[in-house]
């Protein structure tokens, strides 16, 4: 997939594989580590941890992306890589990073990052810098001990709830106060999360293929779990709220009727390799799908195949509908922002902007701004008819993976790797940049998008 473009594998020459270079230093093994290994220093590619170069080191997992390459990932940084992780091997992939800084593992197994531009080493992954008098989130909401994969917004209350890779999904207050304890805490990563259309449920996807159903009220499950059979990505529900369509890294879509908790169908074959979003059309009859295929397909109501939707290089992650059902737009991993025709599939409009893979969009309730959320730290607004960017970029410390967009569209939720929910008035962004268009409140209701991000975590395999 888009973030494991680097496809060098265990063998062949260290220097091609990202190697550190210029040193005349060779570092003595150590059997513990206090500090990272020193700037400049040439390492050994021998690892000394249990099982050394023919075993993963401790808290890496590995796993078949979507596109079939074998990747490897770092559970306690949430970062994967298509290289096999050995000391003096360059792991990461150019727009994972800041600028001029690399990420490496030490000859313990644990990962540390070089940075060229103060020439130092750090355990901890390097943040962007904020350029002076950018635009601060009117909140920054704490408490999940790992990262959010999915938020969603809860129109009548203002409250927001996430779920995270900690294992559980949590309801705050738009002040950033906790409402209630979290609704489950398991330690199993919950990926996706959607909000009925009359704002009383919540539907969850987790990675060990269940899909379960909660009071928002009550913040208990309704019912059993849902067996999905695979990793859940994606959740919607219909516009009438009779149907729940699920989409997981088996390639099916699911849809499950939510008052019985049982499939009205038989799983629909997609032939994407990962669905990575599934969305409903405003009229509820027809959805639409993207993976990691590249490909976006509209199905009917009775998951018959209408169209595919061929133009993305690249995964893609997210969609959303026009309110006529006469649009789709689309998000990638090709870093690209897109607008089709829903009847033809005809290619109308590319955004681009961001410097890496976008993970989620939505579009406001006025149609006339779509905004976006990217591994580049930042989240945009764009101007649907100029098709252009207002106001500035809104910059987080670390890879976003979750967005979510207020009722009355004059608030973005975001979060993503560093943890945290910052919510951001977008009146203050374009006014920021001197935009003073005025968002338009014509439509009541919930909208919301999952994160579907490109990496599942902790899968018992």
């Amino acid at each position: 997939m888009g973030e494991h473009g680097g496809s060098a594998k265990r063998g062949g020459d260290p220097g091609e594989r990202g190697a550190l270079v210029d040193s005349p230093t060779r570092v003595t093994p150590l059997t513990s580590e206090r500090n990272p290994p020193p700037y400049g220093a040439q390492h050994s590619q021998d690892a000394l941890w249990k099982g050394g170069n023919e075993a993963l080191p401790p808290g890496w997992w590995q796993y078949e992306a979507g596109n079939g390459d074998t990747s490897y990932q770092d559970n306690n940084l949430v970062m994967s890589s298509g290289n096999w992780p050995l000391p003096g091997v360059r792991l990461d992939t150019p727009g994972y990073l800041v600028p001029g800084c690399e990420w490496h593992i030490s000859s313990l197994g644990r990962s540390y990052f070089v940075n060229h531009n103060t020439r130092t080493t750090s355990w901890k992954k390097p943040t962007p810098e904020h350029p002076v008098g950018s635009l601060k989130p009117e909140c920054i909401i704490e408490g999940h001990s790992e990262c959010i994969w999915s938020l969603a917004c809860v129109g009548a209350s203002y409250n927001i709830v996430s779920a995270s890779n900690d294992g559980s999904i949590r309801q705050w207050r738009r002040s950033g106060e906790p409402v209630g304890k979290p609704w489950r805490n398991d330690g199993m990563a919950v990926v996706s999360i959607a909000v009925s259309p009359d704002e009383t449920m919540v539907v969850s996807g987790d990675v060990d293929g269940r899909v379960q159903l909660w009071n928002i009220i009550e913040g208990k499950m309704v019912g059993d779990p849902w067996e999905a059979e695979a990793a859940v990505r994606c959740l919607d529900w219909s516009p009438n709220a009779r149907e729940i369509a699920s989409g997981s890294v088996d390639g099916t879509i699911r849809r499950w009727n939510p008052d019985t908790g049982r499939q009205i169908a038989p799983p629909i074959e997609t032939g994407h390799d990962w669905v990575n979003t599934v969305k409903y059309s405003p009229q509820g009859d027809k959805f639409a799908s993207g993976g990691s295929d590249d490909m976006i397909r509209v199905w009917s109501k009775g998951g018959k195949l209408l169209i595919e939707i061929k133009g993305h290089e690249d995964s893609v992650n997210s969609l959303c509908w026009s309110k006529d059902g006469a649009h789709i737009f689309s998000g990638s991993s090709d870093r690209t922002i897109r607008k089709w025709q829903s009847i033809d599939g005809k290619e109308l409009v590319v955004l681009r902007g961001h410097t890496y893979i976008i993970g989620s969009i939505c579009l406001l309730p006025d149609e006339r701004h779509l905004v976006s959320a990217s591994g580049d730290c930042s989240v945009r607004i764009w101007d649907l008819k100029t098709n252009q960017q207002v106001g500035e970029p809104l910059l987080h410390d670390d890879y976003l993976l979750a967005l979510a967009i207020s009722s009355d569209g004059r608030y973005i939720a975001s979060g993503g790797l560093d943890k945290n929910i910052y919510l951001w008035s977008i009146e203050a962004a374009l006014k920021k940049d001197g935009d003073q268009v005025r968002v338009h409140i014509t439509v009541i209701r919930i909208f919301s998008n999952r994160s579907c991000m490109l990496v599942i975590l902790k899968c018992t395999v």
